[in-house]
């Protein structure tokens, strides 16, 4: 296909979409899933999130079980989560996804570092502080993916990734279980926690 300077596909939702998935065992199931949201465009205006599954498997949600979602704008999540998160191969079928349990966001902050060596953000509401952090990060990764391989199967999807070595998800200030391994992903072998900046997704046109 010819590239051209102008995509005439529609933008969907555009921002950051970080995310970490441990494992206790490489050859194991994840033991936690994140995705922090930093929306700058969507049909349901801005907003910021993170979903976190401490028991992806486990249907309960918050406070029985590290389950939850941050957000403080519900209806762009909501529309996000139904779109998009439940169509990632990550989390297609966790009972813990369904059952999580929505909080309101207060408050993010963001901590860059120098994206080489540390990169954090700390989320707060309803009783609930969230800390991801990702550590030793690589270089970035140009990435452009066409509908039949992305997570949705319907979306074109560019975005710059930076994979970390190390990550962590802290809640109320316990760490998560689990640690970063490598998986396949992209036709080449990456990192399972990973910095995405500028991640927009485009319905392509008809």
């Amino acid at each position: 296909m010819k590239r051209v300077s102008i995509n005439p596909g529609r933008v969907d939702w555009s921002g950051e979409n970080p995310g970490i998935y441990l494992k206790d065992d490489p050859d194991g199931d994840y033991v936690a899933l994140a995705l922090f949201f930093r929306v700058v465009y969507s049909p349901y205006g801005r907003g910021h999130a993170a979903i976190v599954l401490g028991a992806p498997d486990k249907q309960s949600g918050w406070p029985d079980c590290p389950n939850f979602l941050m957000t403080d704008n519900q209806r762009m999540m909501r529309w996000i989560v139904d779109g998009w998160v439940s169509k990632m191969p990550t989390f297609v079928g966790r009972k813990g996804l369904n059952a999580m349990r929505w909080l309101n966001l207060e408050t993010v902050e963001k901590h860059p570092g120098d994206l080489k060596s540390r990169y954090s953000e700390i989320l707060r509401g309803s009783g609930v502080t969230l800390e991801m952090v990702w550590r030793d990060m690589g270089a970035p990764l140009p990435v452009e993916v066409t509908p039949e391989n992305s997570a949705t199967k319907q979306h074109e999807m560019y975005s710059v990734f930076l994979e970390a070595r190390e990550a962590e998800i802290i809640v109320n200030g316990t760490r998560l279980s689990g640690a970063v391994q490598d998986r396949q992903f992209f036709g080449r072998t990456m990192r399972t926690a990973f910095l995405a900046f500028s991640e927009t997704w485009v319905t392509p046109q008809s």
